[in-house]
C-alpha cells in the first residue's frame, strides 16, 4: 500500500473513529484526559506503521485497542501503585475491544458528560466539539472567532473542572436532560455546521460523516425528548440544510451559493420530513426557540422553486423574530443579507458596515460586503473586500468561488 492510501485510511479513521475511541476510553477510566491523550497516540502510531505495514482489516478496533494500550501504560507510568494499577494489570491483556455497535451510546454519554451544567455553555460547547466532534482545537477558535490559545485554554480548564468535580460519565436522568439539553443541542449544531462547510487544513470541503452523525444523534435526543420545540426544530434545519449539500459544492470543488444551486438536485425526502416537523411545531402555538426559526427560514427558502419565488419579506420578519432571541452579529449578518434582497444591496450594506467592529475577523463578513459593493458597481472596494475574504476562509471551496466572483469584477 502506498504512503497516499494510508494517509487516507486514517484521515478517514480519524473522522470515523475519533470519538468512539475517545468515548469507550472515557467510560473504561473515567478520566477525559488520558482518553483524549492516548487517542492521540494511537492515531500518532498508525501514521507511523500503517504506510509501512498495511490498514488492519478493522480499523477501529486497532485504534481502540492501541489506544487502550496507551492509555494504561501512562496509568502505570503515573500510578505506580493503587486502584488503576491493578484495573491496568486486569485490562492489558484480556480485555476484548469495544463493539462497533456501542457507538452511539457511548457518543450520547460523552455529549452529556461534556454539557454538565457545572461547566459554562462556552466551555461544554468547546469541551464537546473536541472530544466528541474530533475538531481541532483551531477549527473551533475558528467557529467561536477566538484566537487559538484563548480556546486551548478554555478546553482545558473545561476538562479540569470535570476531573475535580468528579462529574461521571453516562446518559443524565429524565430530570436532568433539561438543564444539559441546550448545551447539547448547540454542540450538535456546531458540528454539522463544520461538515457542511469544513474549515479545516487538508478536509474536504464538505464532510458528510460529521452532518450525519449530528443529525442521528439529534434524532436520539428527539427520541428522549418528543415533546422539546427546540430538539425538533434543530433536527428539521438539519434535515432542511443537508437536503441541499449534493448541490452546495461544484464537480470543479467550487461553493454553489443557494441562489446558483440545481434546486432538482435537492433531496426532496429530507426537505418534506423537515417541513412536516416546521409545520408539527407551529401547530402547538408555543413561542418558537432559536433553532425553531431558523428552520423556519431555512422552510422558506426549500419552498421556493426558484431563487426570484423566495418571500423575503417573510424571511426578512423571521429574522426580526430571531434577533430578538438572538443579538448576535452573525444573526444580524445573515439578516442584511435578506434585506438586501427586499430593500436592495445599499440599505444591506449599511446594516453589514455596522458589524465591522465585531466581525472584522470573520470571512463571511468580508464576503458579503464584497458582493454588496459588488451590486452597487463599487468594483474597487468589492476587490478589496474579496481579498480579506480570501484571506480569513479556511474552506476549498469556498476560496474558490470567492477568488472567482472577485476575479470576475471590471
Amino acid at each position: 500500500m502506498s504512503t497516499v492510501d494510508a494517509r487516507e485510511a486514517i484521515t478517514r479513521a480519524h473522522r470515523e473513529e475519533w470519538a468512539r475511541v475517545v468515548a469507550s476510553l472515557t467510560r473504561r477510566f473515567g478520566d477525559l484526559d488520558i482518553a483524549e491523550d492516548a487517542a492521540a497516540e494511537a492515531f500518532v502510531t498508525a501514521v507511523e506503521r500503517w504506510p509501512a505495514e498495511g490498514v488492519p482489516p478493522n480499523p477501529g478496533a486497532w485504534l481502540t485497542t492501541t489506544a487502550n494500550h496507551k492509555a494504561i501504560d501512562r496509568i502505570r507510568r503515573e500510578n505506580k501503585r493503587g486502584e488503576k494499577q491493578k484495573e491496568a494489570r486486569m485490562l492489558y491483556d484480556d480485555d476484548p475491544p469495544e463493539p462497533l455497535g456501542a457507538i452511539d451510546d457511548d457518543r450520547l454519554r460523552l455529549i452529556f458528560t461534556c454539557c454538565h451544567p457545572a461547566l459554562a455553555m462556552e466551555a461544554r460547547v468547546a469541551l464537546t466539539l473536541r472530544m466528541v466532534g474530533g475538531l481541532t482545537v483551531p477549527e473551533i477558535a475558528h467557529a467561536f472567532l477566538v484566537q487559538e490559545a484563548t480556546m486551548g485554554q478554555r478546553i482545558t480548564r473545561a476538562k479540569a473542572k470535570i476531573k475535580a468535580a468528579h462529574i461521571p460519565y453516562r446518559v443524565p436522568s429524565a430530570e436532568d436532560l433539561p438543564a444539559r439539553v441546550s448545551g447539547a443541542l448547540a454542540v450538535l449544531f456546531l458540528v454539522f455546521n463544520e461538515g457542511y462547510l469544513a474549515t479545516g487544513d487538508g478536509t474536504d470541503p464538505v464532510r458528510p460523516d460529521l452532518t450525519a452523525e449530528a443529525i442521528r444523534l439529534t434524532r436520539m435526543i428527539r427520541a428522549l425528548l418528543p415533546e422539546n420545540g427546540e430538539v425538533a426544530g434543530l433536527l428539521a434545519l438539519m434535515l432542511l440544510t443537508e437536503a441541499r449539500r449534493t448541490a452546495r459544492v461544484s464537480a470543479s470543488g467550487e461553493l454553489v451559493t443557494l441562489d446558483e444551486q440545481d434546486r432538482g438536485a435537492w433531496d426532496a425526502k429530507l426537505i418534506a420530513e423537515g417541513h412536516g416537523l416546521v409545520r408539527e411545531r407551529l401547530a402547538t402555538g408555543d413561542a418558537p426557540g432559536r433553532y425553531q426559526i431558523l428552520a423556519a427560514i431555512n422552510a422558506v427558502h426549500t419552498s421556493a422553486r426558484d431563487i426570484r419565488d423566495t418571500d423575503w419579506s417573510q424571511v426578512v420578519a423571521l429574522y426580526d423574530q430571531l434577533v430578538r432571541l438572538d443579538a448576535s452579529p452573525i444573526i444580524a449578518l445573515n439578516r442584511a443579507i435578506a434585506v438586501a434582497e427586499l430593500d436592495g444591496p445599499e440599505v444591506a450594506l449599511a446594516a453589514v458596515e455596522q458589524l465591522q467592529d465585531a466581525l472584522a475577523g470573520y470571512h463571511a463578513y468580508h464576503a458579503t460586503r464584497a458582493d454588496l459593493l459588488r451590486r452597487l458597481g463599487r468594483s474597487q472596494e468589492s476587490r478589496a473586500a474579496y481579498d480579506q475574504a480570501i484571506e480569513l476562509a479556511g474552506n476549498t471551496a469556498e476560496t474558490a468561488y470567492l477568488t472567482r466572483r472577485r476575479d470576475q469584477l471590471g
